[in-house]
């Protein structure tokens, strides 16, 4: 039977570049872990690809899913739902590969209560000027829509003392190299190796 694999969640304040730093770091040549797909009922942005970037569905699909117990996370954010299946997380962790998640921060601590054995990223901004002019550069969101998103961004980064590491996004190829060193560091922690050498001494 293969070793289960590790599940790792990324989150942090809407417009830190979760989904930036995301796609870069699954570019690097030694990424080997897949990534799972969240839900949402927002409507697409320019360029964004149902399966690919989110599988977007209809708010009495997702409250469907909620009730059949189908989600590992799911948060009501600015008006919409954000949340992840679960069948496909459990799958490929028992295949022993292992999963990244990219999701909200209130997601992310359903998943800390539900998998205390998963990696927690905080990805931060380096100040909350620079995030409000990261969400106005992204041209999807009115002014009221951003005023709020920075109100929620404060208690979020008030949230980051529940993770296990907090990442500074001041440039992406900066915040993808220690995430892999965290990732690194990680795969060598003795309560993740422990079992290979029991099941080799007979402990087991």
């Amino acid at each position: 039977m293969a070793k289960r694999g590790m599940l790792i969640v990324l989150s942090g304040p809407s417009g830190v570049g979760k989904g930036t730093v995301r796609k870069a770091l699954f570019e690097q040549p030694d990424v080997d872990f897949e990534y799972s797909t969240s839900m949402t009922t927002r409507k697409p942005r320019e360029g964004e690809q149902n399966g690919v970037d989110y599988y977007f569905v209809s708010k009495e699909d997702f409250e469907d899913k909620i009730q059949n117990g189908e989600m590992l996370e799911y948060a009501k954010y600015v008006d919409n739902y954000y949340g992840t299946p679960i069948q496909y997380v459990n799958e490929t962790l028992d295949k022993g590969k292992d999963v990244f998640l990219e999701i909200e921060v209130n997601g992310a601590m359903q998943v800390r209560a539900n998998c205390p054995d998963a990696v927690f990223v905080f990805l931060t901004p380096p100040d909350l000027m620079e995030l409000k002019h990261r969400l106005i550069g992204r041209g999807t969101d009115n002014m009221d829509v951003i005023n709020k998103r920075i109100k929620t961004a404060v208690n979020e980064i008030r949230m980051m003392r529940n993770y296990d590491y907090a990442v500074l996004n001041d440039e992406v190829s900066l915040a993808v190299d220690r995430i892999k060193a965290i990732i690194r560091s990680e795969r060598l922690r003795v309560n993740r190796v422990m079992p290979d050498y029991e099941s080799m001494l007979g402990d087991n």
